[in-house]
């Protein structure tokens, strides 16, 4: 891959590579499997990762990096890597220590980008997913504009280069675009995003907000169990995706990871399969005809594969809007 030509400029000045490769695995799969996977996505091209201190996988990651930095085969300027506040750091005094203790893990001086994972806040602590005795997630009251000016003083401090955030829609982002006083908007907006779900509402506005949209489960999800509905539709079955594939001799997820570049989308692509992760940067050497985008376009059926059902009674759940 030719780095130089597969970066889109941020709204601080900062460039985000489009094609990224994601580090959160499967309950079922050892968190060590990223290590060889993360060092196979390096070999051939790979310089976006995101990560987040809930995936557990970090230490893995930062490893793998930092031994490619060492080797020669990488410069960390070359590398952008991301992390996220999870739901039970919301409270502000907790933001800048969690983004620490992930600079801890991953043993980088800094981050490219540091998101806010969800707009629902869970009970600070040391349990991820609190809950109460009838097994209900015990939810906490935060202003997220308090999250965010606690976000900023990260990016101040030169802890994280941007600022984003993750699973808001139009209404969450319009709050913190809205905010008095705000210093930086979020550079991005990070939400599942795949032909089944397409987000053509949010992309627009994120555009006209300059906003780049940050796209997860592209290739319809790693089908996570307890996260992701076993009985839906899978994505790259997809019969419009097989045809496009033997129309362009490429693979069904390179005609969902391409469909996403040619909408100024960013990708991430995550997969189990060592030949895959090469195979996925293929991505850069074809075009899709404007045509077969909308064709893609059509097959829109507002699919969320990750619904996080956990969190529908917050009043901040984000999936309740159109967008």
């Amino acid at each position: 891959m030719n780095s130089k030509c597969q970066r889109v400029e941020l709204n601080d000045g900062h460039f985000i590579p489009v094609l990224g490769f994601g580090t959160a695995l499967p309950l079922e799969v050892p968190k060590s499997r990223i290590k060889e996977l993360t060092k196979i996505a390096i070999e051939v091209g790979f310089r976006h990762f995101d990560s987040a201190s809930v995936y557990k996988t970090e230490d893995y990651v930062g490893e793998v990096i930092r031994s490619k930095i060492a080797d020669g085969t990488v410069r960390r300027e070359d590398v952008f890597y991301t992390t996220k506040v999870w739901c039970n750091c919301l409270r502000p005094e907790l933001v800048r220590s969690s983004l620490e203790q992930s600079l801890k893990k991953v043993q980088l001086a800094y981050v490219n980008l540091y998101l806010m994972h969800y707009p629902v806040a869970l009970k600070p602590g040391e349990d991820e997913y609190p809950v109460d005795e009838h097994g209900k997630l015990i939810f906490d009251t935060v202003d997220l504009l308090a999250t965010w000016e606690a976000m900023e003083r990260c990016k101040e401090a030169g802890l994280t280069k941007s600022i984003g955030v993750s699973n808001f829609n139009r209404r969450q982002l319009e709050t913190i675009l809205n905010k008095p006083g705000l210093k930086y908007k979020p550079v991005c907006n990070q939400v599942e995003c795949h032909p089944y779900l397409n987000q053509m509402k949010l992309l627009d506005f994120c555009k006209s907000n300059d906003i780049v949209l940050v796209a997860y489960g592209v290739l319809g999800t790693q089908r996570y169990t307890g996260w992701v509905d076993q009985n839906s539709p899978v994505l790259l079955d997809e019969p419009v995706l097989c045809s496009m594939a033997k129309k362009y001799n490429q693979t069904p997820a390179l005609i969902a990871l391409r469909y996403q570049l040619q909408r100024g989308v960013v990708a991430l692509n995550s997969t189990l399969n060592e030949k895959r992760v090469k195979e996925n940067t293929k991505v850069f050497e074809f075009q899709l005809s404007s045509e077969d985008m909308k064709v893609l376009d059509g097959l829109n059926r507002n699919l969320r594969y990750v619904n996080t059902p956990m969190f529908a009674g917050h009043p901040n759940y984000p999936f309740s809007d159109e967008y």
